[in-house]
């Protein structure tokens, strides 16, 4: 009895040892990477996330940009990474929902390799052109892209993208054609049309929004199911004549697979959190962000949903990697 007592006792005390160890989470600095360059819409959420966690857990949460292969150089190194919670992801669309379906020997699964954590926020993408483009409206641009086949350039965030895919469904719906243009990103993809490099692109709202705004770019549509409230004025697809192109950005966070259950379920809880401190959910809905924040389980199916989506629309479109 005695020794059942001291083994019980001493089971005890290292329960007690390692509540606390467990509680500490954080207790050093945690990773973001994003797989894209400075300035995207991606990098601009995660560095409003890095902001707020580190006052909210009170660790530093430095932000590394890791671009290349449409997000996938970054993404695998998470995979990589060792599933504690000090290194997690960041990314868009393009890193959970289509790469699989463009990428040969992709370096990831996204439906095996890691622990999704949430859905931050979803923006829809704005067609866009420099203001040197002879078209003020859609059904302009149309017209102008049937005189002018395969000569207008659609600058992207990358091969496999949301911008590259909503462009391509722009085409089939509207019987055009154009030249893809793919970036490491959408800072580049932007700037380089700002300089009348390229003429057009599909960009998130979030993105092009003071662009717009100072007249260095011309809004012509919105990719939503509904107008943005911060572009009022300017249509939808569907009002412009031009259907089935409803098509969402979207980011979200995901963590190496095997994160301990505890700390998947801090670290989901304390990003969804700091989205919906008021100061930063207005933040982000003024920049044209939709907050979504779910749960790690509405995360999965949301990605099952988008994974099918994505995987026939690029197969009936035979859209492949330029």
């Amino acid at each position: 009895m005695q020794r059942f007592i001291a083994i019980a006792l001493a089971g005890l005390t290292s329960l007690i040892a390692y509540a606390p160890a467990q509680a500490a989470y954080p207790d050093r600095p945690v990773t973001i990477i994003v797989p894209f360059p400075p300035g995207g819409s991606t990098d601009m959420v995660a560095r409003t996330l890095s902001t707020r966690l580190s006052a909210a857990l009170g660790q530093p949460f430095p932000v590394e940009n890791k671009p290349g292969a449409t997000g996938a150089i970054g993404a695998a190194q998470v995979k990589r990474a060792p599933a504690d919670g000090y290194t997690f992801l960041v990314a868009s669309i393009g890193v959970y929902a289509t790469n699989p379906f463009l990428q040969k020997n992709l370096p990831y699964d996204p439906t095996k390799d890691f622990d999704l954590l949430t859905v931050a926020v979803r923006a829809p993408n704005v067609l866009v052109v420099n203001p040197s483009v002879p078209a003020k409206t859609v059904a302009e641009f149309v017209e102008y892209l049937k005189k002018n086949p395969d000569k207008v350039s659609f600058a992207t965030s990358g091969a496999g993208s949301s911008d590259h895919l909503t462009t391509a469904l722009f085409w089939q719906r509207t019987g055009t054609t154009g030249i893809h243009t793919p970036y490491k990103g959408g800072a580049p993809a932007i700037s380089d049309l700002l300089g009348g490099h390229a003429n057009a692109s599909f960009q998130n709202v979030n993105a092009v929004l003071s662009h717009i705004r100072s007249g260095k770019l011309r809004a012509l549509a919105v990719t939503g199911d509904k107008r943005s409230s911060v572009l009022p004025d300017v249509p939808t697809l569907a009002e412009a004549g031009v259907k089935d192109v409803d098509v969402y950005s979207w980011q979200a966070a995901a963590a190496p697979k095997g994160l301990p259950k505890d700390v998947r379920d801090k670290l989901a809880s304390a990003i969804v959190a700091v989205l919906n401190e008021p100061q930063v959910r207005q933040s982000l809905i003024d920049q044209g962000f939709e907050i979504v924040g779910n749960t790690p389980e509405q995360f999965d199916r949301f990605l099952q949903q988008e994974l099918a989506r994505w995987k026939t629309v690029i197969e009936t479109g035979k859209i492949t990697i330029d």
